[in-house]
């Protein structure tokens, strides 16, 4: 049995300021020389973004879809270990979920981690109406321990006041604290969720900012007692099978990262280091070439549409990029990482070249094209497969606004059949071209989908057949 400090950080609603709220709250921590470990429920790669910035560590997603209960667990329990409190910040609201039964809801996941829940209620436009609101979720599901409330977005002490009389009178939820409306530390939206930390030029100021804030208007001390106070947790010993290190021995692998590629899930990185591969992070924006001594390339996701100015302009690496995966380089992209890939993005009137790889043009909507959980069954045509073989169901999710148009998909070869999901054509995913695997969906690595070890094993084949200096260009 653990005894790991930590909170689960919900609201009642989507964009309540929870991971406002959540960012400062580790902001304030770390500063006070707490070391604060932080979580996502879900498959969101922004916020993480946002918390290792905040707390100087790496955050990890906590996700029933991808997931087993037992792995979730063994997760949180190794990376929480020795933190002086974990913070788990929550998506959308405590009781949401795709499940009727509510079995992958935020509440859910409070309830498997046994994490004490600090709710964040947005109360613009709200007084009196606050403590029915607080009652409902209370009482909802009582086996979820709703230990205290953070008031944000109050509009000023006589709104504070007000609030704060109504929760003491009709409810006995505590409130830690109230945040003042300051419409300079609200957090930015975009077409798939916040701003990421790249594309903010004063981030580092504004995490300090709201680090301040949130210390000077939330009760940090009861905070901290709140994480202390959490039952101990009983937890498996490993999140994952153990690693073959002679696996990816050897094996340099490079991965895009910068502010148009930065989709990564930290425990995947983790997984290629366990296996033995080492890791070059590279950047399509500013570099001009592919790192050295490469034996594969892994392209995620990101906002390449916002960027995509700067990725036209460096033809360089568009040109060593299009050379490499067509010499053969083992490669897999995702969602930007194709886009980046085809013949040009357009967003509406604007239209820029890309690598040329893939035939087609990534079309940019204002409409989601493919949204949420994914079910995938590998094909004959997958090189390497991310779960047990051929028609085996992968857990995936995607999130995309483009659609690959122009591209004769009835020509095309794909590693992966869509069960549920859009993929690329509502049927079909995972482009297989040359030693290529691009698509739409983000895969994580999991016990049911361990896509790291499979691509480890396909790279290390290849590599048996064709030297790495084939691939510099």
């Amino acid at each position: 049995m653990s005894h790991l400090p930590r909170i689960f950080v919900s609201a009642a609603h989507k964009s309540s300021g929870k991971t406002t709220v959540s960012v400062g709250l580790a902001r304030a921590l770390t500063a006070r020389g707490r070391h604060v470990r932080m979580f996502k429920k879900g498959p969101d790669y922004i916020d993480p973004l946002w918390h290792r910035l905040a707390s100087g560590r790496a955050s990890y997603n906590l996700d029933f879809n991808t997931q087993e209960r037992e792995e979730i667990l063994a997760l949180f329990a190794s990376r929480a270990v020795g933190a002086d409190i974990a913070i788990v910040e929550a998506n959308k609201g405590l009781h949401d979920g795709v499940a009727l039964d509510g079995s992958d809801s935020n509440a859910a996941l409070a309830k498997l981690l046994r994490a004490p829940v600090v709710l964040v209620i947005d109360t613009e436009g709200i007084t009196r109406g606050v403590a029915p609101l607080l009652l409902g979720y209370q009482s909802f599901d009582e086996e979820v321990r709703i230990a205290g409330v953070i008031l944000n977005r109050v509009a000023g002490p006589r709104h504070e006041a007000k609030l704060r009389a109504a929760i003491e009178h009709y409810t006995d939820i505590e409130v830690l604290g109230a945040v003042r409306r300051s419409g300079d530390l609200v957090l930015k939206e975009r077409h798939l969720g916040l701003t990421t930390p790249g594309d903010v030029a004063a981030r580092e100021s504004w995490l300090f900012a709201i680090g301040e804030m949130v210390a000077e208007q939330v009760d940090l001390r009861r905070v901290e007692e709140i994480a202390r106070g959490a039952p101990g947790l009983e937890a498996p010993g490993l999140a994952m099978p153990p690693a073959d290190a002679a696996l990816g021995g050897g094996l340099r692998v490079a991965v895009a990262r910068d502010a148009a590629f930065c989709f990564l899930y930290e425990d995947d990185l983790e997984r290629f280091r366990a296996l033995g591969a080492e890791i070059v992070f590279f950047s399509p924006l500013v570099d001009a070439r592919l790192p050295e001594n490469i034996d594969a390339l892994f392209l995620p996701g990101g906002f390449p549409e916002t960027h995509m100015a700067e990725l036209e302009a460096n033809v360089a690496m568009r040109r060593a990029m299009a050379g490499a995966i067509r010499a053969g380089l083992p490669a897999y992209a995702e969602c930007g990482g194709l886009m980046y890939l085809s013949e040009r993005i357009r967003w509406g009137e604007e239209v820029a070249e890309m690598c040329g790889v893939i035939p087609g043009e990534a079309v940019m909507n204002e409409r989601p094209q493919g949204r949420g959980i994914v079910h995938l069954a590998a094909t004959q045509d997958a090189p390497w497969t991310a779960a047990g073989g051929v028609g085996v169901a992968i857990r995936a999710h995607e999130f995309h606004y483009a659609a690959l148009e122009n591209c004769s998909c009835e020509r095309l070869s794909f590693a992966w059949q869509v069960k549920r999901g859009f993929g690329i054509d509502g049927r079909h995913d995972g482009i297989v071209l040359h030693n290529l695997v691009a698509g739409f969906a983000h895969l994580r690595h999991t016990r049911q989908s361990p896509w790291v070890d499979a691509f480890l094993a396909f790279v290390r084949s290849a590599r048996e057949t064709t030297t790495r200096r084939e691939f510099q260009t």
